[in-house]
């Protein structure tokens, strides 16, 4: 008798492999905005004069219209003037974590 009775067959799902990538994306994509939010945030903090610690627990907990709204009352500086300081420290920050990390668009399969 020649040959194996058991024969090996590799079977490669793309499904699974697809859904593989969509999680592993997903989570790089939620860190890297988590990174640039919570920078951003603390740079807003800083320009508004107010303390560093404020920046960790607001971005922890709220979302990020009632971050700047609190940021706004905390401050005392107008919610306008507010989302204007948030969106160039957003800019800055997403520029900032592109050279550190590399950028955040998901790569395609080829």
């Amino acid at each position: 008798m020649t040959g194996s009775p058991y024969i090996k067959i590799m079977v490669f799902d793309l499904g699974r492999a697809f859904r593989k990538k969509e999680e592993f994306e997903s989570a790089r994509l939620m860190d890297f905005e988590f990174r640039q939010r919570s920078r951003a945030t603390r740079n807003v903090v800083q320009i508004l004069g107010l303390s560093d610690n404020i920046a960790a627990g607001i971005v922890a907990t709220l979302t990020e219209q009632a971050t700047l709204e609190r940021l706004s009352a905390l401050s005392g500086v107008p919610l306008d003037a507010v989302r204007v300081h948030y969106a160039e420290c957003l800019a800055t920050a997403r520029a900032q974590l592109i050279e550190e990390r590399g950028d955040p668009t998901p790569q395609r399969l080829a």
